[in-house]
């Protein structure tokens, strides 16, 4: 039995018990974020292109399809009119994702609508997509079954069927009032509100193909709309991607259950608190650099010297380097190594470990 084929759908319910400590935890790191990010952040245009850039790239990685980045990324600064030292051919596919990218985050005030949904799909699919898949872009699926399979072709693994043609009309509208009403329901908290969007959406599957981006559009509106901005310092996507095994088992436990999304909802948020800690170290990392090279002088060194420890700044040998790392890094002779290694010790700028011979190794001082 369906999650869809219960007397009582969508009335999903959950555990409170054990969602409000998680949640807590995750608005407060939401939070942080959103400060140190908002503070540090110089320009924000160019942190807007790199979150989402990340965000369409991993969101299409998900179902298995790579993606250009480097025309991608064309396509969003033209979009958002920023001027680039070496702009990379666009194609129409690109500025299509580009389009309904910022349109989800940026006119977060406009309503989600049927004809909003369909336009974001025929941009994803636009025409001469593929001659080996084609999808009709812009239109819900057909009256054939939407299953999501896997095996062999005369014994496959029925993981999910989504609800019959015949109810998917008044299906989507019903979610489509909801999300729309629920923006405004103080009883929702935001974020628990972007998770049942997810999920709900998912498991309507209204299209032949494209759900799961589709799906992660609606979810990337719900979460700016909940916090009220249209730049973006996150990119959920690469989170989901990097536990994208355990994100289609959860969805496929959850829509095989019953109307307690609990699981799903806890699995949803510990990804978005992984999102939020993953951004918040590379913040850090980021204000470790800047600092770094406000206290030295990058004068007194040479450009071998910096690039190894703009490496390190960016958080490679985090374990300390040694003479061998150092010469392949730099391109540079064993001697010439040692040296240089000797050189910045002596300057301050790295510590040497008190382990002599093949076993020495120098850090970053992270203590001032």
């Amino acid at each position: 039995m369906w999650i869809w084929q219960h007397e009582s759908w969508p009335d999903f319910f959950w555990d409170d018990e054990q969602i409000e400590p998680l949640l807590r935890e995750v608005r407060l790191n939401q939070g942080i974020l959103l400060g140190k990010a908002g503070a540090q952040s110089q320009d924000q245009q160019q942190t807007l292109l790199d979150t989402l850039l990340a965000n369409i790239v991993h969101s299409s990685a998900i179902e298995g399809e790579k993606l250009n980045a480097f025309s991608v990324r064309s396509s969003l600064a033209n979009k958002l009119g920023l001027t680039q030292q070496h702009p990379f051919p666009t194609t129409k596919q690109t500025d299509g994702l580009a389009e309904i990218m910022l349109d989800a985050v940026q006119n977060l005030n406009e309503p989600l609508s049927l004809e909003r949904i369909l336009h974001w799909h025929e941009k994803l699919f636009p025409d001469g997509y593929t001659l080996f898949n084609p999808v009709a872009g812009g239109h819900l699926r057909d009256n054939d079954p939407m299953q999501v399979v896997s095996g062999r072709l005369d014994n496959p693994t029925v993981h999910f069927e989504a609800p019959g043609r015949e109810n998917l009309d008044n299906e989507l509208e019903q979610f489509i009032a909801w999300f729309n009403t629920s923006k405004d329901d103080y009883k929702l908290d935001p974020l628990l509100r972007a998770a049942i969007s997810h999920f709900w959406f998912v498991t309507l599957h209204p299209l032949d193909d494209g759900n799961g981006r589709i799906t992660r559009l609606i979810t990337d509106l719900a979460l700016a709309q909940a916090e009220q901005q249209s730049v973006r310092f996150y990119a959920m996507s690469v989170e989901i991607l990097k536990n994208r095994k355990s994100y289609y088992e959860i969805l496929e436990q959850s829509q095989k259950g019953d109307l307690n999304i609990t699981s799903w909802l806890k699995w949803f948020l510990n990804t978005l608190n992984q999102t939020f800690s993953g951004v918040l170290s590379q913040l850090e990392k980021a204000v470790f650099k800047t600092n770094f090279w406000r206290r030295f002088d990058q004068n007194q060194i040479n450009a071998e010297q910096v690039k190894v420890l703009n490496r390190m700044l960016d958080g490679d040998f985090e374990k300390g380097i040694n003479t061998s790392q150092y010469q392949k890094v730099a391109k540079v002779s064993r001697a010439t190594a040692t040296r240089h290694l000797t050189n910045l010790a002596e300057l301050g700028y790295l510590q040497k470990s008190d382990a002599g011979g093949r076993s020495t190794r120098y850090f970053l001082d992270k203590e001032y």
